[in-house]
């Protein structure tokens, strides 16, 4: 009888990217190349600790006060302060005014749970509740906001004939939501595309969202990573919140801070004034703490460390422009291989006008598949690639087999 509880629970399907992480693990071939899971690689292809890491955590374990009590609730106090400045900027009037709500999380993927499921709780939705998501998004983005009942509707962003963003089609999508939508909405390296908005195309959607009344649901996973620059790669979340548009960011330390199983990020949210921020503490706070009691010290120690301490911010900001130069690097590579030396067929400009981790190659599903079973270079089905995955050992045999597959020689 026992058994029989169980028999209509149904089967879920494999998670594609480790999926394709466990086929490349288990792939023999010593020329294998893995361009599928989003973290950083050296040119190695081995995971890097970031120097600053390694020296933040010798000084906590020398550190005679440290204990493994509790956290509270909302988190490492000197983490979320620090983490709010670096996102807003330390002058941020909402800072200034104490309007920031902020809340140690488990990473960027449970930002955006706490952050869907406040929403889900408080907001006032204008009719059906649900969240406007980028076409193509985050594959975790669908999960997280029907998980909390909020329906997940598309808008256009990334136009697959330029390669670039559907800007058009962003703007009419914003325009024609019913007032007080909510729109998530990439800091920075849009995940999967490697497409973002120009500083005029951003000052564009905040005037919509502004004249629309529109919430905006900031996800900023690559801050620093992106550009190599932590300033620039917060500008949008800056103007956005400097115009005054309704918005809360989900921060996630993974990436930038090589840090990516300490699960350490941060929800912010902007109140309208002091009162209300008080009021929306209380509320993340029993919900934190219904769902995780509170977050885990050991990753938010190391980044407060880092944050506070300007000569380990110093160090830290070296070791992003590594990371981030290195694929910027790979970009230049991978493109004039293609164009100069195997004068591979179709305009490859995109990918070094994308940025970050990603990027959506124009591949079709046919040929992602064919490189993954007759090269052993693994991608996920819709051509995106990550380059952190390319170094200089393999970037000719898979710029090689990017013009064969193109040329239908694969």
């Amino acid at each position: 009888m026992s058994a029989e509880i169980w028999d209509n629970v149904p089967l879920a399907p494999p998670d594609s990217i480790f999926n394709l992480i466990a086929a490349y693990a288990a792939d023999p071939t010593p020329h294998k190349v893995n361009l599928s899971v989003g973290a950083y690689r050296d040119d190695d292809n081995k995971p890097w600790v970031l120097p600053v890491v390694k020296k933040a955590t010798q000084i906590l374990l020398n550190d005679p006060t440290l204990d493994h009590e509790y956290l509270s609730i909302i988190g490492f106090p000197a983490f979320t302060s620090a983490a709010a400045k670096l996102i807003l900027g330390p002058d941020s009037p909402a800072i200034t005014e104490g309007r920031v709500v902020s809340v140690q999380t488990i990473s960027g993927t449970g930002a955006n749970h706490l952050g869907a499921l406040f929403l889900s709780r408080f907001y006032q939705f204008n009719g059906t509740k649900q969240v406007y998501l980028t076409k193509p998004t985050w594959v975790n983005h669908y999960a997280v906001f029907k998980n909390v009942d909020i329906a997940p509707v598309e808008y256009p962003y990334f136009d697959p004939r330029t390669l670039g963003v559907d800007f058009d089609g962003l703007k009419s999508a914003l325009e024609n939501a019913p007032t007080r939508s909510i729109i998530l909405l990439h800091a920075c390296a849009h995940n999967p595309t490697g497409v973002d908005p120009n500083r005029e195309q951003w000052e564009e959607i905040a005037k919509i969202m502004l004249s629309k009344g529109h919430f905006a649901f900031f996800d900023s996973a690559y801050q620093g990573f992106a550009s190599g620059d932590l300033n620039n790669d917060a500008w949008a979340v800056r103007y956005f919140a400097d115009k005054g548009v309704p918005l809360l960011i989900c921060q996630s330390f993974a990436k930038n801070a090589g840090l990516y199983g300490e699960r350490v990020g941060a929800l912010h949210v902007i109140a309208p004034s002091s009162d209300a921020a008080k009021r929306i503490r209380s509320q993340l706070s029993v919900l934190q703490r219904s769902e995780i009691s509170n977050p885990p010290a050991h990753g938010a120690r190391i980044m407060s460390l880092i944050l506070n301490d300007p000569k380990l911010s110093e160090e830290w900001d070296q070791d992003i422009k590594t990371m981030a130069y290195r694929i910027i690097a790979m970009r230049e590579q991978l493109y004039k291989l293609l164009t100069e030396e195997f004068k591979t067929p179709g305009n490859w400009e995109h990918i070094i006008k994308q940025i970050g981790m990603f990027s959506f190659t124009g591949l079709n599903q046919q040929q992602s598949l064919a490189l993954g079973e007759k090269a052993h270079i693994y991608l996920t089905n819709n051509g995106r690639i990550s380059m952190a995955g390319l170094n200089t050992h393999n970037i000719r045999y898979v710029a090689e087999c990017l013009d064969k597959v193109v040329r239908g020689e694969l």
